[in-house]
């Protein structure tokens, strides 16, 4: 129910009556460029998970926090059953995606709105494959033995990366979509949610400790709000922000969080 209420929004456009995707380019400016990789590291949901990972390397958090879960499973049960979650949590970041691409405002379903939504999937895309390329790649420089000792490429985690990158970019599209507040938080949060699940299950499953997997959330949603500012123009998505008001006798600081 949820989709098809979405899905009738990709018959709409945007206020100035352009499809979402149709200015969507590979060649955006270093301006441009350089704007969005700060807008993106300036996220919280970029440098938050970074942070917890770094905090995580006191004393021996990571290894404890890790162990714990194996022996404990509390969300998923078992070893087996987190590993097996993991993949579909991963599957279902996917189609979440998916349909956001298509129900994103991009007008009457003619040829105009396949090229838009094939030129704005191109960005997902691109931010996937940047994506799995610097995890592949750090994989391979860190070398980090998984917890269970199956293999020697436990950091970043490739399942947290992977649902973050289209968790959000996701979200990013569904900012695009007209809906009620009430909607757009449940969305925003279920989107979350699928991502905070799948890395967790992979801590669960003894494959990644917890600081892989947050490294690979922040990989992910920087990847996702990069590409999806410099190459689709669209802006900044979830920030803080800070303002000062006059008070009587003073002012009051007012932070605010978009979701």
């Amino acid at each position: 129910m949820l989709a098809g209420c979405l899905l009738l929004a990709g018959c709409a456009t945007f206020p100035d009556g352009s499809r979402w995707g149709a200015d969507a380019t590979i060649t955006p400016g270093w301006q441009r460029v350089g704007d969005a990789a700060l807008d993106a590291a300036r996220n919280p949901w970029v440098w938050g998970p970074l942070v917890g990972a770094a905090v995580l390397q006191m004393d021996s958090w990571d290894e404890d926090v890790s162990e714990w879960a194996r022996d404990s499973t509390p969300v998923f049960g078992s070893e087996s059953n987190a590993a097996d979650w993991s993949s579909g949590l991963e599957g279902a970041s996917m189609a979440v995606y998916a349909v956001s691409v298509l129900a994103t405002p991009s007008g009457e379903v003619d040829g105009d709105w396949f090229v838009a939504k094939a030129k704005g999937t191109a960005v997902g895309i691109g931010a996937f494959a940047a994506t799995s390329g610097v995890t592949s790649g750090l994989k391979s420089v860190v070398s980090r033995e998984r917890p269970d000792r199956s293999g020697d490429d436990s950091f970043p985690s490739g399942h947290a990366s992977t649902a973050a990158v289209f968790d959000t970019l996701a979200v990013r599209n569904l900012e695009t979509i007209d809906m009620s507040p009430a909607m757009r938080t449940t969305l925003n949060v279920g989107s979350g949610a699928i991502t905070a699940a799948a890395a967790w299950s992979r801590v669960e499953a003894g494959k990644h400790y917890p600081s892989d997997v947050l490294v690979g959330v922040a990989i992910g949603n920087y990847m996702a709000a990069f590409f999806t500012e410099a190459f689709m123009g669209l802006g900044p998505g979830s920030r803080f922000a800070f303002s000062a008001e006059p008070a009587p006798g003073g002012a009051m600081l007012r932070m605010d969080v978009r979701f």
